[in-house]
């Protein structure tokens, strides 16, 4: 008897560990999507899908912390959540976050919309920035009132309030994620990934009962390629990118060699593929502009007119560069001047650096080349202390040379140079110093 009760306790205890082996194996995976809305978010989606997929996870969580960004991927963001046969939860996340414009589009458009206390989304009114720091909505019924279907439809689909769906676009509607709730647009309001799946616990999704209660949270990590490509489609890096090459480029071509060509090539090139190959007509017609005009400064002694109108196309081309034309970019207004300062400015100043640099150079190669007896009798300052067998460097006219002397020198003193031996100054000591 004592045999039989001892090997009913053990079968109990391995069908309880057996349960509890079952339920801790369920996952689910976390994408987690802030920033802009590049290409690259687009292969991320597809990416974190097909690993829910194929590796069984209950769920795809997309955390939405982002001002928006391309249409296009946007759209394409879209198609991949409703062919998949995974669950997609959108979760504007952390607390404070937003999910505008873009971000909005992709919220109501996923099985489960959930947002994080003091979240805020909207703000999806097509509009388009100009140059001089305005925004203008965009007004064309076409490509507005088919935005407005296709959020109304994503929202019908989710039974989610379809008036709202197209005040985002029509008012630039926000809200808040208790408003949002009570508007019927997300169904949750968790403070953590913890509670939202706690909350989404049993919620039958695409024929798919979730079982997300203290499932196992991993999180989605890109490729190497992926991981680059995300950081490089960043539009403020990438314009970035493409300045700085094209500035690399005209200071390897003032001052011959292979190294800032071979550095300003590489740059342009992650530019372009962090752009995907879109750049403005007129962005590049300025910069080639500037490139010509910056050339042929090099072939006029001190820097002119033209250097300084190349420096301006240079300029003009990166203003140009920025992401503000709808439907190819898809933000707000304050988010498009936001990016319009944060590549202007660095480019401005990396523009007035170059300036200054190939002005060096040309002032340079216009120099006539130092011999021995233009240099006698000049006054130099020491760097390094100087002693009869241990040589040093001194500073003359601005530039470093090499020196011995007979005479024990302490550094920075006062000395004259007696005459030039190939590239070594001989010195003497200034007499009374």
């Amino acid at each position: 008897m004592r045999i039989k009760t001892l090997f009913l306790f053990i079968f109990a205890f391995l069908l309880l560990i057996s349960a509890t082996s079952t339920a801790s194996c369920e996952k689910v995976l976390v994408l987690e999507m802030s920033d802009s809305i590049t290409p690259v978010s687009d292969d991320m989606v597809n990416n974190a899908l097909e690993i829910a997929e194929t590796e069984d996870y209950e769920a795809l969580v997309i955390t939405l912390n982002t001002p928006g960004g391309g249409l296009q991927e946007t759209l394409n963001i879209i198609e991949s959540i409703d062919a998949s046969p995974v669950p997609v939860i959108g979760y504007v996340y952390p607390e404070g976050t937003k999910a505008w414009s873009a971000g909005t589009l992709i919220l109501i458009s996923t099985d489960i919309a959930a947002m994080a206390p003091f979240t805020v989304i909207g703000s999806a009114q097509p509009v388009q920035a100009s140059p001089a720091g305005g925004s203008e909505p965009i007004n064309d019924s076409k490509i507005i009132n088919a935005i407005v279907a296709l959020s109304k439809e994503k929202a019908s689909k989710h039974d989610r309030n379809v008036t709202a769906a197209e005040l985002f676009i029509t008012e630039n509607l926000n809200l808040n994620a208790e408003e949002a709730r009570n508007s019927n647009v997300i169904e949750y309001i968790p403070e953590d990934i913890p509670e939202l799946l706690e909350q989404v616990d049993g919620e039958t999704i695409k024929d798919r009962q979730l079982n997300t209660s203290g499932a196992d949270i991993s999180n989605y990590e890109p490729g190497l390629d992926l991981y680059l490509m995300n950081i490089i489609s960043n539009p403020i890096i990438s314009s970035l990118l493409l300045m700085i090459g094209i500035y690399a480029i005209v200071l390897g071509i003032s001052s011959p060699g292979a190294g800032a060509e071979i550095f300003g090539a590489i740059l342009i090139s992650l530019g372009l593929i962090g752009m995907g190959f879109d750049v403005n007509i007129a962005s590049l017609f300025l910069i080639g502009l500037g490139v010509v005009l910056l050339i042929l400064e090099l072939q006029a002694p001190g820097f002119g007119i033209f250097g300084i109108a190349g420096i301006i196309c240079l300029i003009a081309g990166s203003i140009f560069l920025i992401p503000m034309d709808f439907p190819r970019w898809y933000t707000p207004a304050d988010v498009q001047r936001s990016m319009m300062f944060y590549i202007v400015i660095p480019t401005i100043i990396i523009g007035l650096f170059f300036a200054f640099a190939i002005y060096k150079v040309v002032q340079a190669k216009g120099r006539k080349p130092l011999i021995g007896e233009e240099m006698s009798g000049e006054i130099a300052e020491t760097i390094d202390p100087i002693s009869e067998g241990n040589p040093g460097y001194v500073r003359y006219s601005g530039e470093y040379w090499k020196a011995r002397s007979e005479d024990t020198i302490d550094r920075e003193e006062k000395v004259e140079i007696l005459e030039k031996d190939g590239p070594v100054l001989i010195v003497r000591k200034v007499k009374g110093k």
